[in-house]
Formats: C-alpha cells, structure tokens, sequence
C-alpha cells in the first residue's frame, strides 16, 4: 500500500472567524460544512483545511489518498503494530478510513485523487544569454491598475512536528508506503508520495507532536512577493522570506498565522521521479534568505500526550 498524494488535514481553532479571517487573506476560498470551516483553493474542488473550533489551536488530522483495493493491506500492517481503526475527528465528515499514529496524530485515507489546480500562465523570462520575451511588458501583465489578491493553486506539502523523527520517518514509510525524498538527521526528514514535488510530507523533531507549516503553491516569485505584501496589508507582517530552499529547492515566503505556526507561499520546487535517490544532507534550510525567526521552530501546540 502506498500514498498517491496529500489531500489535506484538519485541526481545532479557538475561533473559526478568526482563522477564516486568516485563511481568506492568504487567498483560500471557505466553504461551511456543518460545524466546520473548510478552506479550499479558489477553482479547486478540494478540501485543504478543515477548521473546527475549540478550546486550543491543535492539530487534528492528516488526510491522504490511496489506490482503490489497498485498504486491507494497509490494515494489516497497521494490526501488525497493535493500531486498530478509529473514530474520525468529531464535527467533520467521516469519509474514509482513520487511525491514530504511535505518536497520536489521527490519519485518514481515502480512495480521493488530490483534484488538478488550476495551471498557472506561462510565463518567458529574461536571463543572461537567453531572451524569449521581446516586445512584451511583463508589469504590464502584473499590473492593471487594481490589485488582484494572490489566490493559491494547491497545497503542497504539511510538515508536522514530532517527539521522534525516525520513528516517525518508518512508521509513514513502512506504513502508508511514503519514500524517502532527503533528510537532515535528527532535524528535519522530507517525504514524497512517490515522484512529482519533492516532499508533500515530512517532520521536523520537536518535544511533542504538533503543526508546524502548510505550503500552498502560486504561479511565481512575484506572486510570492504580492503575497506576502497582501498578507502585511492584512496585519499578517510577521514572517520569512524571501528565500530559497535547499532540499526541495522552492523559493518561499512564510507567514506566522495566529497561532503561532506558518503558512508559506511556495513556487518553482524539485520534481523527482521515482528513481530519486534520497540522501542525507547537513546543510541550512536555505541557500539564500533573511535571517530565520528565533521562534521558526518553536511548537506552541499543547502536548497530547499529558
């Protein structure tokens, strides 16, 4: 049994006006569904965050896709290590099949393809010795005298906290069958879903399980650059970026939501095949940016485990 993909995931808020609030500056189009808040890519049909309000900002869920005739397996190697079907995160819909991890994050599978995102313009661009937009303005396709907000085409990847990295790391991969992309030991592991982006899952080692950013992909940098600009406009100003990544290579802008968590705009990321071969880097998070907020990782979600 393996992934095809992230679908989405789900958590609780101490208020739904105020992270739709957050979400809808970001550029996320809500939908209600029942006591939930749900968060979707304008232009897309699919849920990206389910918000369901209580008493502390927590994450709920991670959902993922699977190939349809694969559940029996994925049970069994789940009663393999004790693990029994669960209830679903109360107040959402109860679509396909949940479990808790060994670390206490609930996950669900579901036969969903991820939906297509809206395909961004080409756009040609100028560099030393190579010259394909001639005649063309390109503020004049940025700029019409009115400000569009920047809408996201897709979340890409979720990178969760946790109290054990590797165990983390082969209980996804031995598990729901995710592949290693690169890691850097002991910090941060990337997984992928076998080929496309680089990672759409991945840890960062923490003292308890929590979220510590979602990823939505725009058309560009300067889509970045206006994102982070609407936000500010927002009073969403505190942030990182602009930058690039090393493992994963995207450039990024991130936004710290009210919770103290992030949001990230992202564009142009690795795309791996399934012949990708994972390895293990010491390396900065990034090859160029600002100086990285003190608190970047710092996880403010309240410890399940007590």
């Amino acid at each position: 049994m393996s992934v095809t993909g992230l679908l989405g995931f789900g958590m609780t808020v101490p208020s739904l006006s105020e992270a739709q609030d957050f979400y809808a500056a970001f550029g996320l189009v809500a939908h209600e569904h029942d006591k939930a808040v749900v968060m979707r890519c304008a232009g897309r049909d699919q849920d990206q965050i389910t918000l369901v309000e209580g008493a502390e900002k927590s994450i709920g869920y991670m959902s993922f896709s699977y190939r349809p005739g694969e559940l029996g397996e994925l049970k069994a190697r789940l009663a393999r290590r004790g693990i029994d079907e669960c209830d679903p995160m109360p107040g959402v819909l109860a679509n396909g099949f949940w479990f808790r991890d060994p670390y206490g994050i609930l996950v669900n599978v579901r036969t969903d393809p991820p939906a297509p995102p809206r395909a961004a313009p080409a756009t040609p661009i100028n560099v030393a010795g190579s010259y394909p937009r001639v005649d063309e303005a390109r503020w004049h396709q940025l700029w019409s005298g009115k400000d569009e907000p920047v809408k996201p085409r897709r979340m890409g990847h979720t990178i969760l906290f946790t109290p054990d990295i590797e165990g983390s790391e082969t209980f996804y991969r031995e598990v729901l069958g995710f592949k290693l992309s690169d890691k850097n030991p002991g910090i941060v592991t990337f997984l992928n879903s076998g080929g496309g982006d680089h990672h759409v899952f991945g840890f960062i080692q923490s003292s308890h399980s929590g979220l510590h950013h979602t990823s939505f992909e725009v058309a560009d940098i300067d889509e970045i650059a206006m994102g982070a600009r609407q936000m500010a406009e927002r009073g969403h100003a505190v942030g990182w970026g602009l930058g690039r990544h090393t493992m994963g290579s995207n450039l990024f802008h991130y936004v710290r939501d009210p919770w103290g968590s992030w949001t990230e705009y992202f564009t142009d990321i690795d795309q791996i095949t399934e012949d990708w071969e994972p390895r293990e880097w010491d390396v900065p998070p990034a090859v160029w940016c600002p100086a990285m907020p003190t608190d970047f990782a710092a996880n403010l979600e309240p410890d399940r485990r007590a």
